[in-house]
């Protein structure tokens, strides 16, 4: 793999503004989505609190014969979703719904409803949890807490160990992440639980060690000062870094998906989640990353004395720009 990999020359700054009508086009396709829905996310009742049951049948049935049973019962808004096979399911009877009920009587009562249309003997409850309101709004601020320390976290460590160009790209290109991740979850509309707002913060980190990899590699060939713009030095550490992207990637990838067909729905949100960020992640820290940090040294860039590596690539990037301006014109 890394004699395969080895010595390329991909020109990945090339394609940043196809990659980024790319990445726009799929962050407001989410915006849409989000807006479409009214209600927005698919909350788990950790955050919107409620009961949620999930019932065992011994002949295949459908979730429309489920919902009725539960809507007869008093729980119009009752969410019935298959849980792997067709004899088992999961009925969520949101907070809102159960009025003066407990979480114990609320789940006896949808129990007895389908054991009284299904048969005694023909459905089992495997499992019940029950969140009240003010949990559920406790874990849902503690979950928005936990994003934003790890947010400021990840830029007092970039300010450290980065100066702040590297830094704030760096940032950027973490909360584009997190927005494609949202979009993909709306898209997929999966179930937002703690399971996966930990999936959420896991890809904050996957991202950002990637980018750090390669912001790294960066700062070394600036510190060489070669001749070359700083565009070269970016395409040069990527390819450099590239045999270490992919096999990390694909061992991490190989986890994911083995978690996604062998584990079961209840930690396939997490495994969607982990997957797709793998994705993002590699797509974030070579296309946003390092537009962004080109973008960010042409607007303001060094004093001389700041970084002489970077001086001379910006110098030779103004260069090259200025021929390949002046070749269009003479070609005209």
């Amino acid at each position: 793999m890394l004699r395969l990999l080895h010595g390329t020359h991909i020109d990945f700054i090339k394609w940043w503004k196809h990659m980024a009508i790319l990445t726009v086009v799929w962050i407001l396709i989410g915006v849409a989505l989000f807006l479409q829905r009214g209600k927005g996310f698919n909350k788990s009742i950790d955050f919107t609190g409620g009961t949620l049951m999930q019932v065992q049948f011994t002949q295949p049935t459908s979730d429309d014969a489920v919902r009725k049973v539960a809507t007869d019962a008093g729980y119009a808004h009752a969410e019935v979703q298959r849980f792997g096979s067709s004899t088992e399911y999961t009925v969520r009877a949101r907070a809102e719904e159960l009025a003066n009920a407990t979480g114990d009587s609320t789940s006896k009562h949808i129990e007895r409803a389908l054991k009284a249309h299904f048969g005694e003997s023909a459905v089992r409850v495997l499992r019940t949890e029950f969140v009240g309101p003010k949990v559920g709004d406790e874990l849902s601020r503690n979950a928005m807490i936990a994003i934003l320390i790890s947010f400021v976290v990840t830029l007092i460590y970039l300010a450290i160990r980065f100066e702040w160009r590297f830094g704030l790209a760096a940032v950027v290109a973490t909360a584009h992440d997190i927005l494609t991740t949202l979009a993909f979850i709306m898209m997929m509309h999966l179930e937002v639980s703690l399971t996966v707002v930990a999936a959420i913060l896991t890809v904050i980190g996957y991202s950002l060690n990637d980018t750090i990899i390669i912001f790294d590699r960066v700062r070394e060939n600036l510190k060489k000062q070669r001749k070359e713009s700083l565009r070269d030095v970016l395409n040069r550490s990527i390819n450099e870094t590239l045999p270490r992207s992919i096999m990390t990637h694909m061992t991490t990838l190989s986890a994911t998906v083995a978690l996604l067909i062998f584990a079961g729905e209840v930690i396939r949100p997490f495994s969607w989640v982990m997957t797709f960020g793998i994705f993002t992640g590699t797509f974030s820290s070579v296309y946003v990353a390092g537009a962004l940090l080109l973008f960010i040294e042409h607007q303001w860039p060094r004093k001389t004395g700041e970084s002489k590596g970077t001086s001379r690539a910006l110098a030779e990037e103004r260069r090259q720009g200025k021929a390949d301006r002046a070749s269009k014109v003479g070609a005209r």
